[in-house]
Parts: structure tokens; sequence; C-alpha cells
């Protein structure tokens, strides 16, 4: 039976060396970056805002709304990309966000959280998968195609960092004291988002050339929109029996969307813990400021997690190190969750994002291994919604069964436990099918 095998790749210096890569993540840091300003204004107003109570419920109906559409219209995103000119894409939809993203600072401002500063809200969200798929269609006409998954990770990582430095940053000026933590300040925070991402669209309009980012005159595809749209959902379910044969890549898929469920409800968790529990007796900025060190931690976790895993998935395999990072994730809930203390939460954030974006490593190296390159953006796509869609599933397990403060001794146990039993399921699935006598030709 083939492995999966994450090899000696060229190194992020030689990545660097193309002209055209460090352009393209120029324009994908920038927006990342305002995505941390974005959002930390929406999760400030709605969380650690005192004029507003938001029940846990709530919290996990947000995240459905700004998660899930995106995720079911996903694959037919490249409908468009494959038509329209991918450098005029990334500058218009970059624009689009900065000016929907005026808004929802007003609202922010006074206070509201109405109609329109959902749609709003919503539309900044969404273009957000137009735009991060706009980046990896176009990053084959940077990067040679033996540079492309190491390209692809060093891409994401930098991108969850600065997306993590705005978000910190955001909380930073909050705890500080630079502003106000009340609706004022939210809304601004949320403004700094549009400057990011206006600045993301006038470089990608600046810094390349028409048809540099693809696809070329030829390549567009001129058919029928409405019927182009048919064959896209035609092809979702041909991927879908594709993958159905490639159990490897399968089991890793399922096991990935039962992680994010678990993970789901430590997320939920933890923000009820810093905005209710340790935020009870402080104030609206130093919760924030709090939580900002738990997304950092995260962040940091991923980042190492990009550094590690290749050396263990050579050492250990990529089988044997899923089913140990799951079953260490389980023992860290215990040790790191049960005192319900702030440092050791963060001590958890950073090795449970270790373990996070290790599998996602991992993950999506099998796909691309096990699956043919034919059917490989829609297995990407089933994969990115069963991603988003388990996690809210476990958002909405944790707002119904987790008091509002988020401390849950019973509920802790059970997601350890859920954790570990897994790991034992991925466990033995992996021995049944290696056992299992293998044809070769």
């Amino acid at each position: 039976m083939p492995q999966t095998v994450i090899s000696a790749t060229p190194g992020s210096r030689a990545i660097l060396a193309s002209s055209g890569f460090r352009r393209l993540l120029a324009v994908r840091l920038s927006s990342q970056l305002a995505d941390g300003f974005f959002q930390a204004g929406l999760a400030g107003s709605i969380l650690f805002n005192p004029n507003q109570k938001t029940s846990p419920v709530e919290i996990a109906m947000g995240f459905a709304v700004l998660l899930l559409p995106y995720s079911i219209l996903g694959p037919y995103v490249g409908v468009l990309l494959d038509r329209w000119d991918r450098r005029a894409s990334l500058s218009v939809a970059n624009l689009a966000r900065a000016f929907f993203v005026i808004p929802v600072a007003i609202l922010l401002w006074h206070g509201s959280h109405d109609l329109w500063f959902a749609v709003s809200a919503l539309m900044v969200i969404a273009i957000n998968r137009f735009v991060l798929a706009g980046y990896s269609a176009a990053l084959p006409r940077v990067v040679a195609d033996e540079k492309l998954v190491p390209a692809n990770a060093l891409a994401a990582t930098l991108g969850t960092v600065c997306y993590s430095i705005g978000l910190f940053s955001s909380t930073a000026i909050v705890g500080l004291n630079l502003i106000g933590a009340g609706e004022h300040g939210y809304g601004l925070i949320s403004a700094g988002g549009a400057v990011g991402y206006a600045a993301a669209g006038v470089l990608a309009w600046t810094m390349f050339r028409r048809e540099e980012l693809g696809p070329l005159e030829h390549e567009k595809h001129t058919g029928k929109l409405s019927r182009a749209v048919v064959e896209v959902a035609q092809g979702m379910v041909a991927g879908g029996k594709h993958l159905y044969g490639k159990r490897k890549a399968l089991r890793a898929m399922t096991l990935q969307a039962l992680y994010r469920g678990l993970y789901g409800v430590l997320t939920l968790a933890t923000l009820l813990l810093f905005s209710q529990y340790f935020g009870h007796n402080a104030s609206a900025a130093q919760s924030l400021g709090d939580l900002g060190i738990v997304v950092i931690a995260g962040a940091a976790g991923a980042a190492l997690a990009a550094v590690v895993t290749p050396p263990a998935v050579r050492r250990f395999g990529p089988g044997r190190w899923l089913t140990g990072l799951v079953f260490a994730v389980g023992l860290v809930v215990l040790v790191c969750g049960l005192p319900f203390a702030k440092i050791p939460l963060v001590a958890a954030a950073f090795l449970i994002n270790v373990a996070s974006q290790s599998m996602k490593i991992i993950v999506d190296a099998t796909i691309q291994h096990e699956c043919e390159d034919t059917y490989r953006g829609r297995i990407f796509s089933i994969n990115d919604t069963a991603f988003n869609m388990f996690f809210v599933c476990g958002l909405f397990v944790a707002a119904t069964t987790f008091p509002a403060n988020g401390k849950s001794v019973a509920g802790l146990l059970s997601v350890a436990l859920g954790f570990m039993a897994l790991s034992a399921w991925y466990a033995y699935i992996r021995s049944r099918t290696e056992a299992a006598p293998v044809t070769t030709s």
C-alpha cells in the first residue's frame, strides 16, 4: 500500500526567491491582517461589550451564519475564477470587502446589530472564500510545480500568523486603553480592516499585469454560466464517488471532521470562559486582551506545526503521528483544561493548535497524494465544507450543554474522552486496513 509521505521539499528561501510569489504573498498577507482587525471588532462588540449580552446559542448562530454559506457555495467559486481575470478578481473582491466594512464599522459605532449589520458582515466574510480560492488558483502561475506544496504551506502559515497579529494588535489596543472597549472602539477597530482590504486590492491591481495570474484568454471558460453551475453540482457528486474509493484520504478527512467537531466545543467553551467566567470581575478591555493572548498562542502553535510535522511524519509515519496527536490533545484537555485557569488554557491553546495545524498539513498532503488531479479540487471543496460544518456542530453542542460561563467539568471530561476515543478508532481502522492483503501489479 502506498504511503503518504511529506518528503524533503524546497526551503522557504527558495520559494521566496520567486518575485511573483512574493507579490502574491504581499496581497494575501495584507488581506489576512485586515481579517484580524475586522473580526476582532466583531468579536469584541458581541462578546466583550458591557452593553451587549449575547447567549451561547447566539454566538454559535453567529459562527454558523458566517461560516456555512460560503462553505456550501465554495465549490461554485471556481466557476467564476475560471472565467474572470484573477488579477482583477482579487483586486475587486478586496476593494468590495473594504466597501462593506464601512457600514459594519458605522453600525458598530452606534451599537446597532440589526439586519443590515448582519448582511454587511456576512458579505465581508463570504467574499473571503472567493479571495482565498483566488490565491490558490493563482499560485501555480507564480511558483514552479515542484514548489507548490511547500509554497501552499508557507503562504497558509504566514497568513494565519498575520491574521493572528491583526487580532492580537486589536486586543492590545483595547487592553492598553488606547481606545475604549465600547461601541466606538470596536467600530474603529473594524474600520482598520477596511484599510488593509483596500491596500490588498490596490496591490493586486498594481503589482501584476493583466492575465499574469491567469486564466489566459484561450483558457477562460466561455460557456453558459447556468450550465457551468449544473456541471459543478454533477462534478461534486463524481468527486464524492472518487473519494469513496480512496479510503486512506476518506479516513483522514473523516478524522479531521470529527476532530473539528470536538474543537468547536472547546472553542465556544474558551470564548465563554474568557468573556464570562474570568471576565466576571474584569473589564471588557482586560478580557479581550486575555483572549488575544490565547489567539497569539494558537498562532504560535500553528507556526510550530509547520516546522515539526515533516520530520515527525518521516520518523513515525502519517498514520501513527495523527493517532498520537489526537490522543495527546485529549490529555492536554484534561491536564490544562480542568484547572480552569488562564495560564494553563493559554498553554492548551498552543499545544492543541500544534496538533490541529499538523493534522491539516497531513490531511491536505494525503488528498494530494491519493486523489487524482481531475478530482482534487472538488475533494478539497468537500473537505472544506465538512471542516466548517462539523466545527459549527461542535459550537452548538457546547452552546446547548455547557453553562453560560463555559465552566463544565463534565463537559471537558467528555471532550477529552472524545479525543481519546477518536484516536482509538483511527488506530483500529488503520490496523484493519494495513492488515488486509495487498495486491501489487
